[in-house]
C-alpha cells in the first residue's frame, strides 16, 4: 500500500498503515529489542537535567552526528537489518536517509513531549520517516502559534510508516503522551538525513 496524504493544514503528512506485514513487524521488534545497545540518557528540559522517559539508540553513516536537548549523538554503524530497512523506507519515501533514531517505549509510562524535528543539521524542510513496531500508541500533533488548525490525534499501529515533510516541522509540534491504559512495548524508528556540517 503506498503512502497516502493525511488532511493536515500547513503540513505534508503521509501514512502507510500496512508498510510492514504483522509477522515481519513482530520479528523486527523482537530482534531490535534484544540486539540494540539501548541507553537512557539525561537531557536538558526547561533548564533542568532529567532522564529521558524512554530508551534510545542512534545509528547512521560515520558523519551523521546529531544534537538535540543537550545531547550529542555519535552514530553506531548500520547493522544488516537496519540497512535493509533503510533501503525499503527510502524507496517508499522517495528520498535518501543517512541515520535513524530508535526510541523504545517500554510501557505506557514512557513518553515523548511536544517538540519539532527542527534542529539546524536537518535543514529547513526535513523529511522524517517514522516506523512503528509493537503496541499501538496515540501520536499527537498540535499547531504552532499562528497556525489556524485543530490538533490531531493519530493512533499508530505496528508496521505503519508515517512520513512528515515540507513545512510540517515549521508549523506543527508532535508528541507521544503517556497513557494509563496497559500497553506493551512500542519501538519507533525515525529515519533522517543529517548534515552535521551545518
Amino acid at each position: 500500500m503506498p503512502l497516502r496524504p493525511l488532511p493536515l493544514p500547513a503540513a505534508e503528512l503521509l501514512l502507510d498503515a500496512a508498510f510492514l506485514a504483522p509477522a515481519a513487524a513482530a520479528a523486527l521488534l523482537a530482534h531490535l529489542t534484544c540486539d540494540v545497545p539501548w541507553q537512557q540518557q539525561p537531557i536538558r528540559l526547561f533548564g533542568k537535567q532529567v532522564m529521558q522517559p524512554r530508551l534510545t539508540a542512534w545509528y547512521g553513516d560515520p558523519a551523521a552526528t546529531y544534537q538535540y536537548s543537550g545531547l550529542r549523538l555519535e552514530p553506531l554503524p548500520w547493522t544488516a537489518p537496519l540497512l535493509q530497512l533503510r533501503r525499503r523506507v527510502e524507496a517508499a519515501a522517495g528520498t535518501r536517509f543517512n541515520s535513524v533514531l530508535l526510541n523504545l517505549y517500554r510501557s505506557g509510562q514512557d513518553s515523548m513531549g511536544y517538540h519539532a524535528d527542527d534542529e539546524p543539521e536537518l535543514g529547513s524542510a526535513p523529511v522524517i520517516a517514522s516506523l512503528t513496531l509493537g503496541a499501538t500508541r496515540t501520536f499527537r500533533l498540535k499547531p504552532r502559534p499562528g497556525v489556524a488548525a485543530e490538533a490531531l490525534s493519530l493512533p499508530l499501529t505496528s508496521g505503519s510508516l508515517l512520513l512528515m515533510r515540507g513545512p510540517t516541522q515549521q508549523n506543527w509540534l508532535h508528541a507521544l503522551p503517556k497513557t494509563a491504559r496497559p500497553v506493551g512495548p512500542r519501538l519507533n524508528l525515525t529515519f533522517r538525513l543529517v548534515d552535521s556540517a551545518r
